[in-house]
């Protein structure tokens, strides 16, 4: 597997607006993109931080992904993403060697990435993103 850096870390907000303020007043930083990705039940804003981006996401159905999660840890730290390359061949390789997918093939993310998620159960606990730019 080749992973070349951190692409984001991702964030789960109750409110974009509230934590784009925060970010932009507070800690100086710029929001360069606000994005829906409607299959995954999301609104994203991103920051970039050196060669690394944060990821704030607020959820747009209480039965999605980050609904959920903030409704049983509340908001915070969601997931790390690595950037790599040849994620299907790395997704392949990590199932392989036992590692439990969530995505077994990528899919759409925000920024035009493919993107796949592994089981944090298989990852200590961290939910890891895959991420690779689109072709």
């Amino acid at each position: 597997m080749k992973i070349t850096h951190i692409e984001h870390i991702g964030i789960a907000v109750k409110s974009l607006e509230t934590a784009i303020s925060f970010y932009e007043t507070k800690l100086g930083l710029k929001c360069y993109a606000v994005e829906e990705v409607f299959d995954q039940k999301v609104k994203t804003a991103f920051f970039q931080v050196g060669q690394t981006k944060v990821e704030l996401l607020e959820s747009t159905d209480p039965e999605g992904p980050i609904g959920k999660f903030i409704a049983n840890k509340g908001e915070g730290v969601h997931h790390i993403a690595f950037a790599t390359e040849g994620l299907q061949e790395n997704l392949d390789e990590l199932a392989e060697n036992g590692i439990r997918l969530i995505d077994k093939n990528p899919r759409k993310g925000a920024e035009g990435l493919q993107i796949a998620f592994l089981h944090p159960k298989d990852t200590l606990g961290v939910l890891i993103e895959l991420c690779e730019k689109s072709k």
